[in-house]
Formats: structure tokens, C-alpha cells, sequence
């Protein structure tokens, strides 16, 4: 992009992608979607892994799927979620931590964090305990070796995987085979077991806010609206918001203790609000509101490292953008979600903002106002698109951001961090960028200051 500006081709051996790095472009592809612009590649390559799952339908079926699945995510949901399950999980993390601290062992924060986010996933989506803080989950190798095989799928120079015969005897396809299937038995098993207790208690959903308060998962929910849906379908759905829903928020926390961690001033403003606010209790969904500079720390993260770092979409007619470029149909547009984020160049182009962030590399989440709305892709006219933006932005922004800020709240209350040092934490990509050989700290017990709770 500093190279050749905002707009460039990207050969990818056959296939080549127009790269765009741009808000105002990003904007017109995104808000165009089902119009002018579908997913097209995307579901492409991991419908082996989602199906028909509603990540990646398109036109109508997407419609109706999305309409089945966005009803359960509601507020009263939401705030039974933040007790039950973002807040226990945390707890028992923090358990596992105190005794990682006393043993003075190096810790890998990521390898927690999705173990963490697995455990907060399996409970709010199905009511199920993986427990994968205590046992080996043999589900989280499961869903990174599928993402994996979709990006790797996304720029292969011969599809391969396309031709059943070769998945049979070609190592990666194998490995990606076993992959979906684990997941897949997983969800289904769920869904059965889920499906007997609603049949049995004969449960019906009634009011708009329903939650069953002994289970409020959303499968608890799907099963009681009584929707004709065929089980694949449904485990599809389920399968969509179990990957996506657990990689994006590991990863978010992942990047955002990194950050924190090298930033003491940030650490210690944060740790302070966290023992101003919560005063030594465990946060309720009403507290997450008033951890606003937490909730900056978050989004200041998920601007430095986005998840996913780009967006693709494939043009379903001939096209014009913003500053004049034309576009074909069929051409796969990559939108670097990445590049629009961190960047801050000067332009030439009369239809870009002279300046797209200032001090773009650094982490200052005192960038974005305490006192305005938590920045989003309308606030900042797509300068922000962590979630994606338009038609097809992700369901799931306000359940990802609460359980970021319930675990790192929770977390920065009992514990210190201190960065391993000489560790080498450079990025690689899957569906999100990871570290490439973890994130290793140093632990220490704390207690929350409530000496300070009464000042700022």
C-alpha cells in the first residue's frame, strides 16, 4: 500500500485480487453487498468447514438464517450471559493463573485465552463445558487446523481440494478432513442432547426477551422458537458462531494484554478503573458501561490488530469504485481491513482523508473520546471496521466485546503481567492473526486498590 497506494492488483498464482486499503472504498464494497457484491470466494473455500452455515450463505437462504439467529442474541440474554458464564469462566482462569504465578513458570497467554474463549463459547452456545482450561481440547486444534486449510485454500494455485479423490490421500486434505469432522460430531452431539430436554419439557418460547434462566444458550433458544429447520442446517448455524466466535475474541485479548503489557502508564490507568469501578467485585452487565477506558484498550487493540485482517468479497457486476476505478464482475476484492487501520500517509487522491489515523502505529487508546459512543464503523465513516460494516456485519460485535471486557477486567484485577523478555512476537494469519510462537509472561498476585476508589 506504501508502495502503490490505496488501490492495487495482487496475483495469487491463477487468481489475482484487487487489494484495497482505503475507507471510503471499503465502504461503497461493503455497503453494496447483495447488490453489487457477494462473499464469493470466502465461502468457496470453507464451505468443507461452515457448510451452509449462515457465515457464509448467500441471498436468500442467508436472509432467513440470519433473521432465525439474531433474535437470541438480545440484551436480556446478554446480561445473563456476562454472570453466568464471562464471568465464571474468567474467575476459574484466574484460578489457573494464582498457581502459575506461585510456580514462577513462563506462561503462553494466547494458548489461556483460547482456552478461555473455547469454555465461554461452548457454554453460551450450547450450555456445554469444554473445560478446556483444565483438559486438552482436542476441538481448539481442530478449528485452527480448518482455518488454516480455508486461508491456504484461498490461495492456492490449483483448487485441488476440489477433486473428492485427492482429499483421500493428500496429508493436508486428511488433516482437514479429521478437522471438520471433529467439530461437526461435536456440535451434533450437542444438539441432540439439547434437542431431548426441549422435547421433553415441551419448551416454547414466550415474549421477545425469552431466556431460560437454568440454560441460556442459544441453541436453548433456536430449539424452543420450534422453527422448522432440518439439524444440519442448525449445526451449520451453530458451527458458524462456534469458530467465529471463538478464535476473533481469543485473539482480541491476546493482542490487547501484549499491548497493555508494554505500555505500563496504560496497564496502570487501566488496573485503576478496573479497582475504581468494580470495587473488588466481580463486573455486572451494567458495569461493563462505566469500564469505558478498558473498552478503548479493546478497541484500540482491534484497530492495531484486526480480526480478520481483510475482508473478501467478490464483484457481481461490473463496477465503478470510489476515485474512479472499474471493476469487472467476478473480480475478488480484498478488503485490508489492516491497512485501513494503521494508515497515515498523506494522499494524492482527492477522495481519501488527507489523514486516516494520527500517529497510526501507536497504542493510544486515549485516541478514542471517553465521553462519545465506542467507535464503530458508522462513527468513524469506515475508518474503524473491526466487525465489518454493511449487510453482512458480524452478529455476534456486542457478545465478542462484553466477554473481551468481562475476561480482562476480571484478569487485570488479580493478576501482573510482565512480558517474557527477548521473546520474538512477530504475526501469523489464520481467520485472525496469532502470535507466531505464543505470548509467554510473567505472573504476579495483586490485589484491587480500594484505597483509590474513591479518587481519580
Amino acid at each position: 500500500m506504501k508502495e502503490y497506494g490505496p488501490v492495487y492488483r495482487l496475483a495469487a498464482g491463477p487468481r489475482n485480487f484487487v487489494v484495497v486499503s482505503d475507507p471510503a472504498i471499503g465502504k461503497h464494497v461493503l455497503r453494496n453487498y447483495g447488490t453489487k457484491y457477494a462473499k464469493g470466494l470466502v465461502a468457496e473455500v470453507s464451505e468443507f468447514l461452515f457448510g451452509s452455515g449462515f457465515a457464509i450463505a448467500e441471498g436468500p437462504l442467508w436472509t432467513v438464517r440470519r433473521r432465525a439467529v439474531v433474535p437470541s442474541l438480545h440484551k436480556k440474554y446478554l446480561s445473563v450471559i456476562v454472570d453466568k458464564v464471562f464471568c465464571r469462566c474468567a474467575e476459574r482462569l484466574v484460578e489457573k493463573l494464582k498457581s502459575d504465578a506461585l510456580s514462577g513458570a513462563a506462561v503462553n497467554m494466547e494458548e489461556k485465552f483460547s482456552q478461555l474463549t473455547l469454555d465461554v463459547i461452548g457454554l453460551s452456545l450450547f450450555n456445554y463445558n469444554f473445560d478446556s482450561l483444565t483438559s486438552d481440547s482436542p476441538v481448539i486444534d481442530a478449528v485452527y487446523t480448518a482455518l488454516k486449510e480455508a486461508e491456504a485454500r484461498s490461495t492456492d494455485i490449483l483448487p485441488y481440494w476440489k477433486i473428492k479423490a485427492l482429499c483421500k490421500v493428500i496429508p493436508r486434505q486428511i488433516k482437514a478432513e479429521k478437522a471438520v469432522s471433529i467439530i461437526r460430531r461435536t456440535v451434533e452431539e450437542l444438539i441432540a442432547k439439547c434437542k431431548e430436554i426441549v422435547e421433553a419439557e415441551g419448551e416454547r418460547i414466550d415474549g421477545d426477551e425469552y431466556v431460560n434462566e437454568t440454560d441460556p444458550s442459544i441453541l436453548r433458544f433456536l430449539l424452543a422458537s420450534r422453527e422448522e429447520v432440518s439439524s444440519m442446517q442448525l449445526r451449520d448455524d451453530l458451527l458458524s458462531m462456534l469458530v467465529a466466535g471463538h478464535e476473533t475474541t481469543g485473539s482480541v485479548l491476546t493482542w490487547t494484554l501484549y499491548l497493555l503489557s508494554k505500555d505500563s502508564a496504560s496497564m496502570m490507568k487501566a488496573q485503576h478503573e478496573v479497582d475504581k469501578v468494580l470495587q473488588g467485585r466481580t463486573p455486572s452487565y451494567e458495569d461493563v458501561k462505566e469500564l469505558k477506558y478498558l473498552m478503548r484498550c479493546i478497541n484500540e487493540s482491534m484497530r492495531l490488530y484486526p480480526h480478520p485482517p481483510v475482508l473478501i468479497r467478490r464483484a457481481q457486476v461490473t463496477d465503478v469504485l470510489p476515485g474512479n476505478y472499474k471493476i469487472n464482475a467476478g473480480q475478488d476484492i480484498m478488503i485490508s481491513v489492516y491497512n485501513i487501520h494503521r494508515s497515515s500517509q498523506n494522499s494524492t487522491y482527492i477522495f481519501l482523508l488527507s489523514k486516516v489515523w494520527e500517529r497510526a502505529e501507536e497504542f493510544l487508546p486515549e485516541r478514542f473520546n471517553l465521553e462519545e459512543p465506542v467507535p464503530n464503523e458508522m462513527n468513524t465513516d469506515f475508518r474503524f471496521i473491526p466487525f465489518s460494516g454493511g449487510p453482512r456485519k458480524c452478529v455476534g460485535d456486542q457478545f465478542a466485546l462484553l466477554e473481551a471486557i468481562v475476561a480482562l477486567a476480571i484478569v487485570l484485577q488479580h493478576m501482573n503481567f510482565e512480558l517474557v523478555p527477548n521473546q520474538n512476537i512477530s504475526m501469523t494469519t489464520g481467520a485472525t492473526i496469532h502470535t507466531t510462537n505464543g505470548l509467554y509472561m510473567k505472573l504476579s498476585q495483586r490485589k484491587p486498590h480500594h484505597e483509590f476508589a474513591g479518587s481519580s
